[in-house]
This record gives C-alpha cells, sequence and structure tokens, in this order.
C-alpha cells in the first residue's frame, strides 16, 4: 500500500474523501503517565497546589480532540460528536492510565482526535505536576481500537507494558 498523503511526485497533499461515504466512526486510545507514589496520592487527594489535575487533563483532552485538524498536518476537519476522557489509577506501577474515547459520522476515521485527546491530556498531567515530580514519564499512547469506515474494525491484541 503506498502513501496516501504524497502525491506522484512526493509532495504532501491532503486526501480527498469526497467520494466516501459517511459513517459512524468510533476510536479508542490509551496512555500512560507514569508518576512517584507520593505525587499519585497528591491527585487522589487533590492536594496538587495547580488545582484538580484531572478535571484540567480532561477538559484539557476534550479540547485537543477537537482541535485535532488544527494540530496535524492534513488532517480532514471532522464533526465530533463525542469525546470523552477517562483515568484509572495503577497504584503498583505508579501511574495514572488514559482512556481517550471519540465519536463522528463522519467520512475519515476519528483515531487521531482520540490519540491527540490522550497526549494533550498526558502532557497536561505532566504540566500540573511538575513542581513536585520531574520524573514524570508519559508513555505507552496507542489506539486501542476502530471502527467504522472502509478499513472496518481493528482491535489491539497486545497491551504495552513499561
Amino acid at each position: 500500500m503506498g502513501l496516501t498523503h504524497v502525491d506522484k511526485d512526493g509532495k504532501a497533499k491532503m486526501v480527498d474523501i469526497s467520494a466516501k461515504d459517511v459513517t459512524l466512526r468510533e476510536a479508542t486510545a490509551t496512555g500512560s503517565v507514569i508518576i512517584k507514589a507520593e505525587t499519585l496520592k497528591m491527585i487522589k487527594d487533590n492536594k496538587v497546589k495547580k488545582g484538580d489535575v484531572l478535571a484540567t487533563a480532561r477538559i484539557a483532552g476534550i479540547m485537543a480532540a477537537k482541535k485535532t485538524d488544527d494540530l496535524i498536518p492534513l488532517t480532514h476537519p471532522i464533526p465530533i460528536s463525542e469525546v470523552s476522557v477517562d483515568f484509572e489509577f495503577d497504584d503498583n506501577k505508579p501511574s495514572i492510565d488514559i482512556l481517550v474515547y471519540a465519536k463522528t459520522n463522519s467520512q475519515t476515521g476519528i483515531e487521531m482526535e482520540a490519540i491527540i485527546g490522550v497526549v494533550i491530556a498526558a502532557a497536561t498531567i505532566y504540566d500540573m505536576i511538575k513542581a513536585v515530580d520531574r520524573t514524570a514519564t508519559i508513555t505507552n499512547v496507542c489506539l486501542l481500537k476502530k471502527s467504522g469506515g472502509k478499513s472496518g474494525e481493528f482491535i489491539r491484541e497486545e497491551k504495552y507494558e513499561s
């Protein structure tokens, strides 16, 4: 399969989606922020001086998903029907796992919106805790699943562990 975002001369181009059918498209992406145990406790107890880390990261992830076409060259602006950002604590690593779900009825996929939502939510967490934990690490950002469109369904079989 050739590259879709370059023309015959190798120049960047936006893919023409005008002939594609509008279908329901969904995507879920994930990523983690590995932090110190003390930092995780501060977040859980809402004791971070900058404020509510998860509420701020949730809003940032949603806003970022909505702005994906401004951030990633050659992506199409699409109508987003839904974006949700959820968090799970892992006391053993310790870490915060981020899960972003996005949905659209469009002519092109919504995977990048879900991934960008994860990345910016993770970066927001880092920004809010960097004064107390500069060792925080953003890791394992990936697409978990997607459905809709010509390519159909994708479900990641393996789980990345750090």
